[in-house]
């Protein structure tokens, strides 16, 4: 018998995606409506994504306009904004709400870069995590008589494997983060 390693390569999967997620959500000098997906208005007492209520556009590569579906929003979308971690002033026409990425100083692409490695830590330390995870079902297999003790080795080593190959994915995507981050 082999131990079944599909579980825990879906639970890395998984950390990869919320490591990318989390990275759409720095903003690095260009509009991205991505940045936006954290930020919650109060839409009747809901707490709602700004995508969901609303259009949000990329007129240009350092702009993103927001148009609320309904126009007595535009106050609740405009205090979210300003609310969050964005650090970007709204711009309130009356009918939408733009918003102008300032070019990234060096000083705030390296903080953005140390926000990103942190990022990719964090990631590493959660398929380590799952590696843990996976070792000791397996040897609990063991001591059920599940696995042999060489099966119960072989399955370490696959373990092993498939964790090189997530730390891998974690430290390609920082690295690319990093590129993007740092190129002006």
């Amino acid at each position: 018998m082999k131990m079944d390693t599909k579980e825990f390569e879906s639970k890395m999967e998984k950390t990869i995606a919320s490591l990318e997620n989390d990275f759409d959500g720095i903003r690095v000098g260009r509009a991205n409506p991505n940045v936006l997906n954290k930020i919650k208005v109060d839409y009747w007492g809901v707490p709602t994504p700004i995508t969901q209520i609303g259009e949000v556009k990329v007129p240009d590569a350092r702009t993103l306009l927001i148009t609320p579906w309904e126009s007595n929003m535009l106050k609740a979308v405009e205090r979210s904004i300003l609310e969050s971690d964005l650090g970007i002033n709204p711009q309130n026409d009356g009918k939408s709400i733009r918003l102008a990425f300032p070019q990234l100083t060096e000083e705030r692409r390296k903080d953005l870069q140390k926000q990103v490695a942190k990022l990719g830590e964090d990631a590493k330390v959660a398929v380590r995590n799952i590696r843990r995870d996976a070792n000791e079902k397996s040897k609990k297999m063991q001591k059920a008589s599940e696995l042999t003790e060489d099966e119960q080795k072989q399955a370490e080593k696959d373990i092993q494997t498939l964790t090189d190959n997530f730390i891998k994915k974690v430290d390609d995507a920082v690295a690319k983060k990093g590129k993007e981050i740092m190129e002006i």
